[in-house]
C-alpha cells in the first residue's frame, strides 16, 4: 500500500481563532515500510494517523492510498473502504469485551466479507498463532493480559489482509518488554509486505522501523533513510 500525501492541512475551529492542526504536510511511504510517527503530545501525529486510515478528512491537500483519494470518498464508500484496506491497532485494545480473542479476531472478516464463514475461525487461530497467543483464543478479553490483549487486537487488525496497519500508541499501556515485544510485531508485519504506520513516543522502540518521522507542531521535522541497525 503506497501512502501519498500532499500539501495535507487539517485546522480545527475554535471561539478564538481557527487552530491547524496539520500544517502543509507532504510525505510518501512506500508498500511494505514501517514508518514511526514521533512526536509530543498535541504535536499533530495521532491526526496525521487519522488522515491515513481515513478516519478524519484534511481541510486542504490530498491523501492518496493505493491509488485511492480517499479524501474524495463519500461516507459510506469511505468506510467500506477503510474496512478492507486497513487495519488499525488502538493504545486500549478495543476488543469487545463480550467475544472471546477468536471472536474479536474474526469480526474485520466478518464485517470486510472477505473470508467465506466456514474459514473464518480457522484464519483468526492462523491470525492469533503468528502473535504467540493461540492458547488464548476462546477467552473473554477480561481474562487476558494487557500484553496478550494487543497481541490478539493486532492479530484482528491483519486478520483480513489489509494493505496497511496504522497504530495509536499502541504500546502506551505495556510494560518496556512487552512494548518490544509488539514493535518486533510490526516489524514483521512490515517484512510480509504490509505498509505499518505507528505514532508513538518510544523513541528507541521506533528503532526498528524503515523510518523514524518527527512531528511537531503539525509539521514534519526530519524524515531519515533506514536505521543501519535495529534493536
Amino acid at each position: 500500500m503506497i501512502i501519498e500525501i500532499e500539501g495535507l492541512t487539517k485546522t480545527y475551529p475554535s471561539p478564538a481563532a481557527s487552530m491547524p492542526a496539520l500544517d502543509g504536510i507532504d510525505l510518501e511511504i512506500p508498500a511494505g515500510e514501517l514508518v514511526a510517527l514521533v512526536g509530543k503530545s498535541g504535536s499533530g501525529k495521532t491526526t496525521l494517523l487519522n488522515m491515513i486510515g481515513g478516519i478524519d478528512r484534511p481541510s486542504a491537500g490530498a491523501v492518496t492510498v493505493a491509488g485511492t483519494a480517499i479524501g474524495a470518498l463519500g461516507a459510506g464508500a469511505l468506510a467500506r473502504w477503510r474496512g478492507r484496506t486497513v487495519g488499525i491497532v488502538f493504545q486500549f485494545f478495543q476488543l469487545l469485551p463480550t467475544l472471546t480473542a477468536a471472536e474479536n479476531v474474526m469480526l474485520p472478516m466478518d464485517f470486510a466479507g472477505t473470508r467465506p464463514p466456514r474459514e473464518r475461525r480457522g484464519r483468526a487461530l492462523d491470525r492469533l498463532a503468528r502473535v504467540g497467543v493461540e492458547d488464548q483464543a476462546d477467552k473473554l478479553p477480561a481474562a487476558l493480559s494487557g500484553g496478550q490483549q494487543q497481541r490478539v487486537a493486532i492479530a484482528r487488525a491483519g486478520a483480513h489482509d489489509p494493505a496497511g496497519v496504522r497504530a495509536d500508541e499502541p504500546t502506551g499501556n505495556l510494560d518496556s518488554s512487552t512494548a518490544r515485544e509488539v514493535f518486533r510485531l510490526f516489524r514483521a508485519l512490515a517484512d510480509a509486505g504490509t505498509t505499518v504506520v505507528v505514532a508513538t513516543h518510544e523513541r528507541d522502540l521506533a528503532g526498528v522501523a524503515d523510518r523514524v518521522v518527527t512531528v511537531a507542531d503539525g509539521r514534519l521535522g526530519g524524515v531519515p533513510g533506514r536505521p543501519a541497525e535495529r534493536s
